[in-house]
């Protein structure tokens, strides 16, 4: 009875402040929700209206901007965005996953240790920086060897490439990681070079995360607005070749939100829905895939 009595008051604190912790856990991570669903309410009832007034169509596939006029079209918004965030891709994937490739499975541990964080900290540099090298260097190179006048599809998708390297290499990195090591091994003892074991086995088991890492860096591209800002020209029309300046809808919003008022304000967040769930949709796709390891290995 002695001992039993004498363990209380030790436990009951313990105990408590166990809950107290937990508690205060759970009230973070559900703060963290309620300013994610804050912000979304926010946004979807200033622009919601606008949209509901012009036509969800008519909003998202006109093809003219003017808000003084009162016509609200984002296509070429829609499209610009579109056109860097795949010329972005078309740069950075092979660039940024042949780097990964490289520090996975073919650099020496101690080059890849190094190697490694100097790609993860091109995610540290701030995106005006990014901007203003591509204003001072990449526009009149483009200008000079191109024609056109440098502020282009080409100059941001260049610029926003290098910005999407970091997110690219990291994850296909620990997507290759993560494949067993028994699959190299089985294929080396098969015969195969190292270089084949990669392609025909590393590479496939690796694929839902590299997916993953491609619809990640989408997003990143898609959601960059200050570097591609600076090099992109911001011109609201349709462009008809990587030359040619264009606008993106995270442009459209920071370019035009210190002045607008009413309906172009409104306009602008409805610009924000649009851009909110292509965002939306990527993080969803880049979840089920980045799942897709996991799901099959339990079965």
């Amino acid at each position: 009875m002695i001992g039993n009595s004498a363990q209380y008051p030790v436990r009951r604190p313990a105990r408590y402040g166990e809950a107290i912790i937990e508690r205060a856990l759970v009230a973070m991570a559900l703060s963290a929700i309620a300013v994610l669903g804050l912000i979304i309410l926010f946004v979807f009832r200033e622009g919601a209206p606008l949209m509901y007034k012009v036509g969800v169509a008519r909003f998202v596939l006109g093809a003219k901007w003017s808000p003084s006029r009162g016509v609200f079209g984002i296509l070429p918004m829609i499209l610009g965005s579109l056109s860097v965030t795949l010329g972005a891709l078309a740069v950075g994937l092979p660039l940024g996953l042949a780097c990964a490739i490289f520090l996975a499975e073919m650099a020496p541990a101690r080059l890849s240790s190094v190697l490694k964080p100097c790609v993860e900290l091109l995610a540290g540099i701030p995106s005006v920086a990014y901007g203003f090298m591509g204003l001072v260097v990449l526009v009149p190179l483009i200008r000079r060897w191109f024609g056109g006048p440098g502020f282009s599809v080409l100059a941001a998708a260049i610029v926003l490439a290098m910005m999407v390297l970091p997110t690219i290499v990291s994850i296909s990195y620990d997507a290759l990681k993560a494949v067993p090591a028994a699959y190299r091994d089985g294929m080396l003892a098969l015969g195969a070079t190292r270089w084949q074991a990669i392609r025909m086995v590393i590479l496939p088991a690796a694929r839902p995360g590299i997916i993953a890492a491609v619809i990640l860096g989408m997003g990143r591209a898609i959601g960059e607005t200050m570097a591609v800002i600076m090099v992109a020209g911001n011109a609201t029309k349709i462009p008809s070749s990587v030359l040619e300046p264009v606008r993106t809808l995270t442009s459209n919003i920071a370019l035009e939100m210190g002045y607008a008022a009413g309906e172009h304000r409104e306009a602008l967040f409805a610009t924000g829905i649009v851009l909110f769930v292509v965002i939306a949709l990527l993080n969803v796709v880049a979840r089920l895939f980045a799942g897709a390891p996991a799901r099959g290995r339990s079965k």
